[in-house]
């Protein structure tokens, strides 16, 4: 089979940009890409796009160019960006396409995602009674997690202010002003324990990737990324996830975290003992904690020393969300997972500035998480 790499990375700011239309940041994200790439969209032969409040995302076609591209949208809610470089990196690996592009763009309003719970085939009570909140659900699920594995408040703060200060170093990053976990810890709480700056905000922004066939990737570039695996898997009956109406009792079931996490190494043939830096889905502090062991980054419960001596910081082992992550760009959706892996793609390549890890990076991890309890796994390498 044909390997898929990237070739090209391009990423809109994350923020907020009043008057300026989700697809015009796509477009830009686009060009970015292939200007990085040193290739041309008519030279694009097929991709996919995600959006989360944009209908028909295909047509960004009208922005860069008519050239009968098939350029297919997708949605996995916040893993929309794990399928669009999956599919992405199929085409390319079954030999359909030879030069193929990711694309995500969103613009979400403040107070983002209010719905109905029936979209999600949740009775109307959940919605009623308070429940179809995700800071809801992501406070009483952390909150379990603190009592069961030993997790501090003070390890919340920290995991908030570190992805803070990495963001000061992030020129597009939408959140750049330095915390300390004391002033995290000040902050109101919102939903127990997690408090005001533990959460990410919904955002707007755009990222793009371009891949290629690697035995093409020198017309292109002299440091093209490898894309060693993808895995996507949906919840398990009986899991604990962002829209699950109840608590399950009996024994506990894995995460589909937990199972794309698994399926992502064995693709890759790479341990997690091989990863060297990591982006995680933060959409909270908690998340992050969680994260690191769902993905087998560490065991439940190592994450309070693991914090505490600094380990997840960027000089640290195990560098974890180096350019803020969801805390410090928020998260628009579609475009979400797409900036974690321009992240990887820096990371790998030693071009990330201030926020370069040291040493010589050879692995990079991607994880996305979101509802109605998905996740999606990429990892890269040089």
């Amino acid at each position: 089979m044909t390997e898929a790499v990237i070739i090209g990375v391009g990423l809109h700011p994350f923020g907020r940009f009043p008057g300026k239309p989700a697809m015009d940041m796509g477009a830009d994200a686009v060009r970015l890409a292939l200007a990085d790439a040193g290739a041309t969209w008519p030279q694009i032969q097929g991709g996919y796009v995600g959006s989360f409040e944009v209908a028909n995302p295909d047509a960004i076609v009208g922005k860069l160019g008519l050239t009968g591209v098939p350029l297919r949208g997708v949605f996995n809610g916040c893993a929309t960006a794990g399928t669009a470089v999956a599919l992405a990196a199929r085409a390319i690996e079954t030999g359909e396409h030879d030069l193929t592009i990711a694309i995500g763009l969103d613009k979400h309003p403040r107070g983002a995602f209010a719905a109905d719970p029936s979209v999600a085939g949740i009775p109307s009570w959940y919605g009623q009674t308070g429940l179809f909140l995700t800071t809801h659900f992501f406070g009483m699920k952390i909150n379990r997690y603190m009592h069961d594995h030993g997790i501090s408040h003070e390890a919340l703060a920290r995991v908030a202010s570190k992805n803070f200060r990495n963001a000061a170093g992030n020129e597009k990053a939408w959140r750049r002003t330095p915390l300390t976990p004391e002033e995290v810890l000040a902050s109101p709480v919102l939903n127990y324990p997690l408090r005001q700056y533990m959460y990410c905000g919904p955002d707007e922004g755009a990222a793009a990737l371009v891949l290629c066939r690697a035995d093409q990737a020198h017309k292109y570039t002299s440091t093209p990324v490898r894309i060693r695996s993808t895995s996507l898997r949906s919840r398990r009956l009986g899991a604990f996830e962002v829209q699950s109406p109840s608590f399950p009792v009996g024994e506990p079931v894995e995460s589909p975290t937990v199972d794309a996490s698994r399926e992502a190494y064995e693709r890759a043939g790479i341990g997690p003992e091989d990863v060297d830096v990591a982006q995680l889905q933060d959409t909270d502090a908690g998340s992050e904690i969680i994260h690191m062991a769902e993905n087998g980054l560490c065991k439940d419960g190592e994450q309070e020393r693991l914090i505490a001596e600094g380990a997840t910081e960027i000089g640290g082992r195990l560098p974890v969300n180096t350019d803020g992550g969801l805390l410090g760009n928020g998260e628009p959706i579609g475009a979400s997972g797409l900036r974690q892996i321009h992240e990887i793609v820096l990371q790998l390549r030693g071009t990330a500035g201030t926020r370069q890890i040291p040493g010589t990076p050879r692995v990079g991890y991607t994880h996305l998480y979101g509802a109605p309890g998905v996740s999606a796994v990429t990892i890269l390498s040089t």
